[in-house]
C-alpha cells in the first residue's frame, strides 16, 4: 500500500458518475484521467497547471484515452480556480504538490498558491464533497510547504470541515503525507 493506492480509493469513493471534479495539479495526466473515468460522459474534470508541458501531457493523455470531451485542461494556477467554477459546485478536488514528475525540479508548488488554492476550493466543494492532497516535499522545496499547509489546516472551520492527516509510520524519508478533506453536510 503506497499514496497513491490510498487516493484512487478515495477518488473512487468521492468522484460519483456525472459528478465535477478538480484536479488543482494536473501534472503528467494521471489524476486527470482516473477522476474523468471515474465521472464519466455526463461528468466534467477541470485541469490546472502553470507549466505548458503538464498542459501538453495531460490534453494529450486524455485524447489518447478518449477523454478529452470529460477533461479541460487549463494553463493557470490552481489559486485562481474559484474563476472557473462556481461554489459549491465541485464533488472532489485533487492535488499532488511538489514538482511535475520527470519535469523541471526548480519549479514546484508553492506554500502562498497552495494555500489560496485551498481557501478557493474548500468554497468551491458542494455539501458532502471533498478534497485530497498528497504532499511530496524534500528537495529544493524542502518542507516549507507541507509546514504551512498543516499550520493553515489547523484553522479550517471544524463544523464545516473534518481534515485528515496520514502518514506512513514505518517508511523511512520523505514519505509523501495524504490530506483528505470532507465537507460536512
Amino acid at each position: 500500500m503506497n499514496t497513491l493506492t490510498i487516493n484512487e480509493k478515495f477518488f473512487r469513493e468521492h468522484a460519483p458518475r456525472g459528478g465535477f471534479c478538480i484536479d488543482a495539479t494536473a501534472g503528467n495526466g494521471h489524476d486527470t484521467a482516473a477522476l474523468c473515468s471515474l465521472v464519466g460522459e455526463g461528468g466534467r474534470v477541470l485541469a490546472f497547471d502553470i507549466q505548458e508541458r503538464a498542459v501538453e501531457n495531460t490534453r494529450a493523455r486524455l485524447r489518447g484515452l478518449g477523454l478529452g470531451e470529460i477533461g479541460e485542461v487549463v494553463l493557470d494556477s490552481h489559486a485562481n480556480m474559484a474563476a472557473y467554477a462556481a461554489p459549491e459546485t465541485v464533488d472532489l478536488i485533487v492535488f499532488n504538490l511538489g514538482w511535475l514528475p520527470g519535469g523541471d525540479h526548480s519549479i514546484f508548488t508553492r506554500p502562498e498558491s497552495t494555500i489560496k488554492a485551498v481557501e478557493a476550493g474548500l468554497g468551491l466543494l458542494k455539501d458532502g464533497g471533498a478534497m485530497s492532497i498528497s504532499v511530496y516535499y524534500g528537495g529544493k522545496n524542502g518542507c516549507e510547504e507541507r509546514d504551512v499547509l498543516l499550520e493553515y489546516l489547523k484553522t479550517v472551520d471544524n463544523t464545516r470541515y473534518t481534515a485528515l492527516k496520514t502518514e506512513f509510520y514505518n517508511r523511512v524519508g520523505a514519505v509523501p503525507i495524504s490530506i483528505f478533506i470532507l465537507k460536512t453536510v
